[in-house]
């Protein structure tokens, strides 16, 4: 069995890159402490025999077509909208992602998310450093309670179920959602109801977004469904930014058509909508859902089993393209 040539595109937590060269991989880490040039990828992926990439690195057509050496593609994250994965199966290159191990990290990031919407915390934080503060006063920068308020769920994967968890079971939450199949086992356990996407928006306090980056799921959230919505209620998105209409939810913030939002991924990432940063009722934070020291290693530990796992001949650990095996 020959070792494999790993190149890692970003510097990332070494649990996982120790794995590899214990494994006896040589291993290659990018000097570079910002997303790559196209022609650092190419330059970097072109000797090796497998890429450990991170969402920043774009790996469509030609660069599969023009890297035929790779055995595996491995993801470090959950999605994988960087990959054309059509393209993959069609060269049968091995994509892999890191789902499941950073499930509790991005859930109690969106509960954070959430509360600190909720109570004005950041606005809160702002006020007090600017000297502001006077004295205790009866209708101070006054919040929201989350507490027997209803949750709307739109995606119950497992970081949407997790939050569904932690609102229900912490909080008394009531929980609406949405997904391609009603889920009975969760309705059962948690209360939840299904209902469509337009039903939801309508009777949520709180709307939080779990959907991958699909054609059906670009702009799921615009001006229509932020119509939909109460003028009380909160969006939540720690998904994909393109989800939602960055735009639209500016021009709906400013009209204050909602109460607020809370975002940790960006449309035009790593640029704001114009105005976004500017507006007081949204908290946003720069793609840190799964930045705890446990998630990212754990990230990290997952890329590289499924590095191994095809260097060793086997299917990859948690493949993207399951399809190649069959």
């Amino acid at each position: 069995m020959k070792a494999f040539t790993v190149f890692v595109t970003r510097k990332i937590p070494d649990k996982g890159i120790k794995l590899l060269q214990a494994a006896g991989c040589k291993v290659v880490i990018s000097k570079h402490k910002r997303p790559l040039t196209t022609k650092e990828l190419y330059a970097g992926a072109k000797k090796a025999d497998a890429l450990l990439c991170l969402l920043t690195d774009k790996i469509d057509a030609a660069f599969i077509q023009k890297n035929n050496q790779l055995k595996i593609v491995a993801n470090y994250a959950v999605g994988f909208d960087n990959v054309d994965v059509k393209a993959a199966i069609a060269a049968k290159l091995p994509i892999s992602n890191t789902p499941g191990v950073l499930t509790e990290a991005v859930a109690e990031h969106t509960f954070a998310l959430m509360m600190a919407l909720a109570r004005r915390i950041v606005e809160s934080d702002a006020f007090l450093r600017a000297g502001k503060y006077k004295a205790w006063e009866p209708e101070l920068l006054l919040g929201s309670s989350i507490a027997g308020k209803t949750l709307g769920i739109v995606g119950l994967g497992r970081i949407g179920f997790a939050v569904a968890q932690r609102a229900v079971k912490g909080m008394g939450m009531k929980v609406v959602y949405n997904d391609v199949k009603p889920n009975p086992d969760f309705e059962k356990e948690y209360g939840g109801v299904y209902m469509p996407l337009d039903k939801i928006l309508k009777v949520a306090d709180v709307v939080s977004l779990h959907v991958p980056l699909l054609p059906s799921t670009r702009h799921l959230i615009s001006a229509k469904q932020l119509g939909m919505m109460k003028p009380t209620a909160y969006l939540i998105n720690t998904s994909r930014g393109p989800v939602v209409d960055e735009n639209a939810l500016v021009a709906a913030l400013r009209k204050r058509r909602i109460a607020g939002a809370a975002l940790d991924v960006f449309e035009f990432e790593p640029a704001l909508a114009p105005g976004l940063a500017a507006l007081d009722n949204v908290v946003i934070t720069p793609h840190t859902a799964s930045a705890t020291v446990e998630a990212r290693q754990a990230m990290g530990e997952l890329a590289a089993q499924n590095i191994l796992a095809v260097m060793r001949g086997k299917k990859p650990v948690t493949p993207v393209n399951p399809e190649l095996y069959k």
